[in-house]
Formats: structure tokens, C-alpha cells, sequence
């Protein structure tokens, strides 16, 4: 049966011509170390459904292929650059992404893995990288975890557990990450690139024109009016506040702030779940940061409405917990960090969490549910719709009155 079309990303309905019989020997040949591989036959389609990512191009390619005699097959997942012309190769070409996400498969976590396997916890990140380049194209190459169980939740919010399970490999992760930093900091020489970054991104028109929108929506519903005096004197300096914290570590650190390895992206599609366990995916965007970076970021982009209003407290304390605990097993000697020293973090950054609700949340709404990205990435108008949607606006319902009942609308300026 031929695959719908609209179910996948236009950029990876069609396999660049690079990759050829040529190019998949060369693969094979670095992976097995033997220049004897010989490429029998190969089939390529899209890798990933749409709405899955954007800041690259994926595809799946099933290689048979001879080897001392013996007929194999292997599945692999090709992550490149877009080659389209249009918004997409613009928005990434002269950007860090590749060099990043190479050093964090082939140095940073599996010198994690080291560290947390040593310490008696036998744990796996993601999935194997068999192969990099940066020349002539910036590729990657990673075994599929497809073949091991391991899904993407598409079209449904992450169960609780399956979200403390991601909470819970993000804080051992960072565990070490922490330790690190007190000991071993050149190791994260490499990683001086964010989201912030990436060429252009803060001049997008969705961030740009993303409060006003907000703000806008506010003004629809009676019951969420009141809220917008709040976030008036803010508007234009959202992004400037939301960017400092990002680049907090390398411009402005502070001296009791717990900092940490901050995944950059840590939402729902960047993860794939077998039962109990999850995969982590896409560090493209990894950096040096605060602790509560990626935790405010999974509160918006992981969390779905109902854990934000009913299992915020329980969810918060499972990541906290996991990571004290962590640094205990792996032998970490520094002052321990507290859970009330934790939150009142997250609550001094609180202008991270305003710019998630009120810029990408909407925007992340749209692609959990199976859309395109480019689709608002490329149009303001359609972005402006995705403010009105019900799910949006009941979710507001909720956050709003949480923010002021937490004090976090007083001297905001």
C-alpha cells in the first residue's frame, strides 16, 4: 500500500541523490571496520511522521548487504540538513546544530552512561550513533530504535508514568552533568550554542509578534481580561528577559544557581517510550544552563493540561528527588542542593515559564497533534489561530490564576 503523503514532512518524501549505493557502503564500511561490505539493495522513506521535528531532515533506509560471506540487513535513520530551498534550510544552514548533537552522542553521553554505569545504574540515553559527518553535508546515522519497540506517542498526551519516566532520565542525566561542571568543566567546551542561537531565530514572526498575540487572546475571553495588566508592562521585553535566562551560564552566572546540562528541547516528540522506558532524541540544541531550563520547558511542552493543574507538586518533586539521589550514587561531595533552594529557582525564573505559556505553548499544541511546523512557522496568521483554540484558552483558564495565586505578578517590569 503507497504511504499517504500528508502524513509526512514534504522535505522527506523524496531521498536526497547522495544517498546511493556508494554512500551506504562507506557507512558500512566505518561500522563493520572491514572494507568488504558490499551493498546488495536499499530502500529509503521518511523517517519520522509530520509535526514529529523540525530542525532537520530524517529518512529510514532498510540495507541489505553482504559480509564474510553472510547476507545482513540493518535499519537506519539518516538525520541531515534540508536541502529545499525556503524558510527551513534558511533558518538552519549557518547554525551549530550538527557539531552539537555529534558531541553529545560521541563524547558527553556516553560519558555519562560511564559515570551512572560504574555507580551501579546500567542506563542508556539513546540510541547508538554508527556513523558522522560534517563534510561534504552534515549527516548522522543512528540504529533504529523502531526495530527495538521503542515508539514516538503521537496524537495522545504522555501517561503520568510515562512522563516521570522521562523526568526521571533527564535528572539522572543531569545529576552527573552537575558533578561535572564542579569537576570536569572543559568538557562542555562545545556546547556554547541554544535555541537563542540558532541564526535569526529571536527576529521570527512568531516570536516577535507571540506576546501581542497572547495578549490579544486574553481580551477574547471575559473570564482571562483581568489577567492582561499583569503582562502589559512586560510586553516588550519578553524576549530579551526569556533569553537571558537561557544564556544565564555563559553571560550572567550566578553564584548559588544550580547549573546544569540542559537537554534544550525536551518535549514529548523528542523522546520515543517502551513501556517503562524511554529514549531520549534531538540534541541539537543542548547547552549549559539552569536547572530549571528544561524542567519549566517539560512543564509546557511535556506535561499535558491535566498534570499541569493536578500533578505539578508530585511531577516537580519525582525529577528533584531522582537528581539529589542520583548525585548521592555517583559520589558527588559539593554542598547538597535543596528542594526549597529548587523551586524558589524556578519561581526567580519565573519570566522562562511566561514565555513558554504565552509563546510556545500554543504553538507546541499545534504540532503534538500531527501538524506541520512550517505551517505557522512560515504564516502568522495561522499561528494567530492557534491562540483562540479551546485547548489553549481552558489551559489559560488554569495557568493564570496558579501565577497569581504564587505571586508571580508582583514587580513584574
Amino acid at each position: 500500500m503507497t504511504p499517504n503523503i500528508n502524513n509526512y514532512n514534504t522535505d522527506e518524501l523524496e531521498a536526497p541523490a547522495w544517498l546511493n549505493d556508494q554512500f551506504f557502503k562507506d557507512v558500512l564500511v566505518h561500522h563493520h571496520n572491514d572494507p568488504n561490505v558490499k551493498v546488495i539493495e536499499f530502500n529509503t522513506s521518511p523517517a519520522t511522521a509530520k509535526g514529529d521535528h523540525y530542525a532537520s531532515v530524517m529518512f529510514r533506509t532498510k540495507v541489505d548487504y553482504s559480509l564474510q560471506n553472510k547476507t545482513l540487513s540493518k535499519s537506519l535513520i539518516i538525520k541531515t540538513m534540508p536541502e529545499i530551498e525556503g524558510h527551513k534550510k534558511e533558518f538552519l544552514g549557518d547554525s551549530h546544530i550538527f557539531p552539537t548533537e555529534i558531541a553529545m552522542y560521541t563524547e558527553i553521553l556516553p560519558k555519562f552512561e560511564e559515570i551512572l554505569s560504574e555507580a551501579g545504574d546500567k542506563i542508556t540515553f539513546c540510541a547508538r550513533c554508527i556513523y558522522h559527518s560534517l563534510e561534504p553535508r552534515q549527516v548522522m546515522i543512528f540504529e533504529d530504535l523502531v526495530l527495538q519497540n521503542y515508539e514516538v506517542i503521537r496524537k495522545r498526551p504522555a501517561s503520568l508514568d510515562e512522563i516521570k519516566t522521562a523526568l526521571g532520565k533527564l535528572a539522572k542525566w543531569q545529576a552527573v552533568s552537575f558533578k561535572l561542571l564542579k569537576d570536569k568543566s572543559g568538557l562542555f567546551d562545545k556546547l556554547q550554542y541554544d535555541l537563542t542561537t540558532l541564526p535569526n531565530f529571536l527576529e521570527q514572526d512568531i516570536l516577535k509578534s507571540g506576546f501581542s498575540t497572547f495578549l490579544e487572546a486574553l481580551d477574547s475571553v471575559e473570564s482571562l481580561k483581568k489577567y492582561r495588566k499583569y503582562f502589559e508592562p512586560i510586553k516588550d521585553v519578553m524576549i530579551e528577559r526569556w533569553t537571558n535566562i537561557i544564556r544565564e551560564y555563559r553571560e550572567n552566572r550566578q553564584e548559588d544557581a544550580y547549573y546544569v546540562l540542559c537537554h534544550g528541547d525536551f518535549h514529548v516528540k523528542n523522546m520515543m517510550f517502551r513501556g517503562t522506558d524511554c529514549m531520549l532524541l534531538d540534541f541539537q540544541m543542548s547547552y549549559v544552563g539552569s536547572i530549571t531550563n528544561d524542567v519549566l520547558y517539560a512543564v509546557y511542552m511535556l506535561f499535558n493540561p491535566e498534570d499541569r493543574r493536578d500533578n505539578y507538586d508530585e511531577l516537580i518533586y519525582h525529577y528533584f528527588t531522582t537528581f539529589a539521589n542520583t548525585l548521592e550514587k555517583i559520589g558527588y561531595q559539593g554542598k547538597k542542593p535543596s528542594l526549597v533552594e529548587f523551586r524558589k529557582q524556578l519561581f526567580d525564573r519565573k519570566y522562562s515559564e511566561i514565555f513558554l505559556m504565552s509563546t510556545f505553548l500554543p504553538i507546541f499544541n499545534h504540532m503534538r497533534n500531527g501538524q506541520d511546523p512550517a505551517e505557522f512557522m512560515e504564516n502568522t496568521e495561522k499561528c494567530r489561530e492557534l491562540y483562540h483554540s479551546k485547548e489553549y484558552l481552558d489551559d489559560l483558564k488554569h495557568l493564570l490564576p496558579r501565577m497569581l495565586h504564587l505571586g508571580y505578578f508582583e514587580q513584574l517590569q
